[in-house]
């Protein structure tokens, strides 16, 4: 019906259009003598108009099914995108194989060997194989986008460069001449790039630079810079004599620049896998220790897991326990067949490292820095004992339920329950104490249901625990499979699957648990994970270490920004300062029109964003900032209603600004976690906590109190209605020292500064107290008025009879206003001219610049390159530019905070 109404409209319009025009070419041909009856349209005969409406219709079906099938393919995988384009290019190669090796011959083969000869020449030969090549490379590695582009230009520039070569070669043939004898020369690409060169340079001219440019693309395709080739043919002679491998890893060496260009990193040498096993830090015993305990290893019948357990705790051959020990037990295997859990894949290549700057090159650590943990058991004799027991306590309380399967954990298996028709759940809840005691074990947890079955699922400790390395972690395809610079590893969940956390989306995590319990292993993981994925021109980072002894691995790293803070009082006034950075972020996107940090860094890198004109700042990308504290309670503690609004003001307005925040504390309290951190953090890790209600402060629910401890948690992430239960990963502190030695090898740190010179601390009077404000309106108000009075501050103040006559008195101890005289005013002492003094002296603070212009402090500020030093000599300022001219007398600043 639409279509009908809509069809007469446009016909008439199309009429009215028509007929418009036919008057106006009227008028012009009565002008030229013409007759305007020739101007009439003809009525074409009925069989032209059944072509023409056949064509029509076909020509509508086929655009149609094209646009169609073009917005279906918008919503393909982006990997599905990529493997298409690898095999569009394996057909082309064998369409061309098919002519140029072997002879096909009629019409296809004529123009098949036109376009590939004319295109490249006597090179079309040799062309089936390039692609080849370059289909099999988007295959193996389609994630690497930038190295494929990388190495697809090398090529090009090889091409054009042996083209030329051979075109100058064979006396430069012109199509114009005959286009067989272009093809059995460089073709049109050597046309193209040798003639101009010889007509320009001669032959002499031409041949050398196009050496050069064959050359450079080699370079390309290799990512080998020109300092970087005596170290390659070196390794690569040393490989051909059979010294050893190439020092050349493809998985790990591939670094993007942050122009876009690749270079190589440093060279290292591999690594046998017992030097791995044998750097070990004194005080890696202890640590392995905390996470498998002896009484809670497998009993006697699972001697070779028992053994690769053992020889891990000792920290002797972990490699080698990690390849030797079984996957699943031997016993029990007919009764639990069929209870298999599904097999692991195979992990896909690591993403590509990012370049610091330019003319630096910064490599992330190695894979191979974290070392590998024993292979995951999909069940074992406990498991089957545990499902023996179950069964028999449904059978002896006539509950009709059955054990349907498991999921086993590194901690804790998750047996699944399936109830029969009629049977209520809380059948099963009011059995939890009967379960504990079949299973001898006290830390039974029931899901009613699990989420997303219907069953009901019983969690119980693993007697033989596993311990869940972060290098693992890290491998894994669920981490790999993002390349944001703020993924962290968390650990496994109870199904055996690798967790990890995109810190950029919690956007703040609260990290809450008893002595002992894991917390500051995780920290130590999250830690060790920035510096793994991250450059410092990503993350930058501040580290509130109260404790004093925690986080002292990681002092001198590069993503610092400033020293590790240990005092809380000085905590508190930097998490004052991140609140100013927020400020100031929040400034430049508002005035550049960007609402969050990652469009305005793309912004910056694109040359979109320009400084004013006149500004002597310049603009670079923002990195990520995270600041991580160890022990809220400390920092409560000291300055409570500071620290609260501050993290009240972050937790509120930063993540936009790229600002994060992670708080972690041993004690869970509502005095320590307030309503309004709470409200403003809403993702939680909770490790084992000492009692239910320190488990609802921190989650709102019970849970936490049953954990079992050593990096037994439960994550609830942002979104989530149930928390996850997860085993922590585990970082020993040799591949701490590792990973940490690696960074600060390359890049020392640089500290950012302030402006001006540090500005003494405002000291205000004791007997004024929080009337500091009331009193700076008082007396603008009384000495630009010049009349003392009390009433007339009732009156402007809106305040009590007593407060206006503390306020009166406070002026009077300062000589701004004499003594009372009755009812009579007060006389002012001071004159309208001197009130900025009086008013800074009434702060605690300097006079300000004279009348002359004289300056009441003495700063010279330099002009700025960048807001964020790199650590590397010529690259990083000595001094920071200011960010808002508001906090100039502000406090002291972020950067001086550590007091050493």
């Amino acid at each position: 019906m639409a279509s009908r109404a809509t069809s007469p409209g446009r016909s008439a319009s199309t009429a009215r259009g028509s007929s418009a025009r036919s008057s106006r070419g009227g008028k012009g041909s009565r002008g030229r003598g013409r007759s305007t009856s020739s101007s009439r349209p003809r009525r074409s005969s009925f069989p032209v108009r059944l072509v023409r409406g056949i064509w029509m219709g076909g020509a509508h079906m086929v655009a149609g099914t094209a646009r169609s099938v073009g917005t279906s393919a918008k919503d393909l995988d982006p990997a599905l995108r990529r493997d298409g384009l690898a095999f569009l290019l394996l057909g082309v190669a064998i369409v061309i194989a098919l002519r140029e090796w072997f002879g096909l011959s009629g019409i296809a083969g004529d123009v098949i060997h036109h376009v590939a000869a004319g295109v490249v020449g006597v090179l079309g030969i040799l062309l089936p194989v390039l692609l080849v090549a370059m289909a099999v490379r988007l295959m193996r590695h389609p994630e690497r986008t930038q190295a494929n582009v990388r190495v697809s230009i090398g090529i090009v520039a090889i091409t054009a460069a042996v083209c030329g070569l051979i075109h100058i070669g064979r006396g430069l043939p012109a199509p114009a001449e005959g286009f067989a004898a272009v093809e059995s020369a460089g073709g049109l690409l050597g046309w193209a790039v040798g003639t101009p060169l010889t007509i320009l340079l001669s032959e002499w001219g031409a041949v050398p630079l196009l050496v050069l440019l064959a050359v450079f693309g080699l370079l390309v395709v290799t990512a080998t810079p020109v300092a970087a080739v005596p170290q390659r043919l070196a390794a690569a002679g040393g490989w051909m004599l059979g010294r050893g491998p190439a020092a050349v890893d493809e998985d790990a060496t591939e670094v993007v620049a942050a122009d876009g260009t690749t270079r190589p990193p440093l060279p290292r040498r591999r690594k046998k896998k017992a030097d791995a096993a044998e750097a070990v830090v004194p005080g890696d015993y202890v640590a392995d220790e905390a996470f498998v305990q002896p009484h809670e290893l497998a009993p006697a019948d699972d001697d070779a897991a028992t053994a690769a357990l053992a020889a891990a705790r000792r920290g002797k051959g972990r490699k080698k326990a990690a390849e030797t020990a079984p996957t699943a037990d031997t016993a029990g295997e007919d009764h639990a067949a069929e209870l298999e859990a599904p097999p692991t894949q195979a992990l896909p290549a690591r993403a590509e490292q990012l370049e610091l700057a330019p003319d630096v090159i910064y490599t992330l650590p190695a894979d191979d820095v974290l070392i590998k943990g024993a292979p995951h058991k999909l069940r074992s004799a406990a498991n089957d004992r545990v499902v023996e027991a179950l069964t028999q306590v449904l059978t002896e309380f006539t509950v009709d339920a059955k054990v349907t399967g498991f999921s086993r954990g590194p901690t804790v298996t998750r047996y699944e329950l399936e109830l029969g028709p009629g049977v209520k759940v809380e059948r099963i809840t009011a059995l939890s104490k009967n379960i504990a005691y079949a299973v001898a074990s006290a830390d039974v947890r029931i899901l009613s249901p699990i989420p997303g079955k219907s069953a009901i699922g019983v969690e119980i400790p693993n007697t033989d625990r596993e311990t869940v390395a972060l290098g693992d972690v890290l491998r894994s395809s669920v981490a790999r499979r993002s390349e944001h610079p703020l993924v962290v590893g968390v650990g496994k969940d109870v199904e055996g699957g690798y967790v990890v956390a995109n810190l950029a989306k919690m956007p703040h995590l609260l990290v809450a648990g008893a002595t002992g319990a894991g917390k500051s292993s995780f920290v130590n993981s999250m830690i060790t994970s920035i510096m793994m994925r991250s450059t410092p021109e990503e993350v930058r980072m501040v580290l509130v270490d109260p404790k004093r002894v925690e986080l002292t691995i990681y002092e001198g790293i590069p993503h610092l920004i400033t020293p590790i803070i240990t005092s809380p009082k000085k905590a508190a006034e930097a998490l004052e300062w991140v609140v100013r950075e927020m400020d100031a972020r929040y400034d430049d996107l508002s005035m550049y029109g960007y609402k969050h940090l990652d469009d305005f860094n793309a912004a910056v890198r694109a040359g979109k964003v320009q400084p004013l004109p006149g500004s002597e700042r310049k603009i670079s990308p923002y990195p990520y900032l995270l600041v991580i504290v160890d022990e809220l309670a400390d920092l409560m503690m000291v300055a409570p209603r500071d620290v609260e609004a501050s993290i009240q003001r972050i937790t509120q307005l930063a993540r936009a600004a790229g600002i994060h925040l992670v708080l972690a504390t041993q004690r869970p309290s509502v005095d320590v976690v307030t309503g309004l951190i709470k409200a403003n953090v809403p993702s939680r890790l909770a490790f084992a906590t000492s009692s239910l209600a320190d488990s609802r402060v921190v989650l709102d629910q019970p849970g936490a109190e049953k954990l079992i401890g050593q990096g037994d948690a439960l994550f609830l992430p942002m979104g989530s209605a149930k928390p996850m239960r997860v085993q922590g990963a585990w970082v020993t502190e040799s591949e701490i020292h590792a990973v940490v030695d690696h960074v600060k090898a390359q890049l020392q740190p640089t500290y950012r500064e302030d402006v001006i010179a540090p500005v003494v601390k405002k000291q205000v009077d004791e007997d004024i107290g929080d009337d500091l404000d009331l009193l700076l309106q008082a007396a603008e108000l009384v000495v630009t008025t010049q009349f003392g009075s009390t009433s007339m501050l009732q009156r402007k103040l809106r305040v009590g009879f007593a407060k206006a006559g503390r306020l009166m008195d406070l002026l009077e101890s300062r000589e701004i206003v004499g003594p009372s005289e009755g009812s009579k005013a007060r006389d002012v002492l001071v004159q309208p001219d001197d009130l900025p003094a009086t008013l800074a002296l009434l702060r605690g603070e300097d006079p300000p610049a004279d009348d002359d212009g004289e300056q009441a402090y003495d700063v010279e500020v330099d002009a700025v390159e960048d807001r964020y030093s790199d650590g590397i000599e010529g690259h990083g300022p000595a001094v920071a530019e200011t960010w808002d001219d508001e906090d100039e007398g502000s406090d002291e600043d972020a950067w001086r905070l550590t007091g050493r």
